[in-house]
């Protein structure tokens, strides 16, 4: 698997034959200026939750990708199915088969509504498997026991993507705990950095996870990490 990180939470996850794109916020993000949303290729739209954070170029990516599916929690999946946005709708507990990966949805602990204010459905992460690759999206969310229950369920992790930004999502030390839970020793992070609030010190991160025998990935807008 190749995993571009196209700013804040957006990923471009390539396995065999698919492309995946999870959490398109692209033309929102002044930091991600650079790449050419109309450009982007892609077979599936993977949604963890409604913020416009999240999913601000859902509709603009499926529809410039005839054909593409949209995967998401089924009240996600509602409100871009009456946008006639093909997909499939499904909530934690979960399980997907595609030609040549694997979907399942865990749970997140995270609020989820559309920028109206209208609810968006449980927030979720989920557990990709491909061509013996595993890694772990959890999208927006807290620290939270359960996680232990991945790598029980799911079988070992080769990479874990978790936010680190604070505030509205772990900070980079829950984050170090979470890899304990996940028994998950590479973290790629996302969700920092992007706006204010969510500001970090990388070097400090970085440092942190070090001490403690972890490796914290930070990668550049566009900048791709191959499993």
């Amino acid at each position: 698997m190749k995993i571009t990180y196209l700013g804040h939470s957006c990923l471009l996850i390539e396995t065999n034959s698919s492309k995946i794109i999870v959490d398109p916020f692209i033309s929102g993000n002044p930091l991600a200026k650079n790449i050419d949303i109309d450009e982007i290729s892609v077979d599936y739209i993977l949604l963890t939750h409604a913020h416009q954070d999240h999913i601000l170029d859902t509709e603009r990516i499926a529809v410039n990708n005839s054909g593409c599916k949209l995967i998401a929690n089924f009240e996600l999946y509602s409100h871009f199915a009456a946008k006639n946005i093909d997909g499939i709708g499904c909530n934690p507990g979960g399980g997907m088969d595609f030609k040549d990966f694997s979907l399942h949805c865990v749970q997140a602990i995270h609020s989820s509504s559309f920028a109206d204010g209208s609810y968006g459905g449980m927030a979720c992460g989920f557990v990709l498997k491909s061509n013996q690759k595993s890694l772990y999206i959890a999208g927006d969310t807290s620290l939270f026991s359960d996680m232990k229950l991945i790598p029980m369920l799911h079988g070992a992790l080769d990479l874990a993507i978790l936010p680190i930004g604070d505030l509205f999502t772990m900070g980079y030390k829950e984050a170090l705990l979470a890899s304990d839970f996940l028994n998950c020793k590479n973290i790629l992070a996302v969700h920092f950095n992007t706006f204010p609030p969510i500001t970090i010190d990388v070097k400090e991160a970085e440092q942190y996870f070090q001490s403690k025998g972890k490796h914290l990935i930070i990668k550049d807008i566009n900048e791709t990490l191959t499993l």
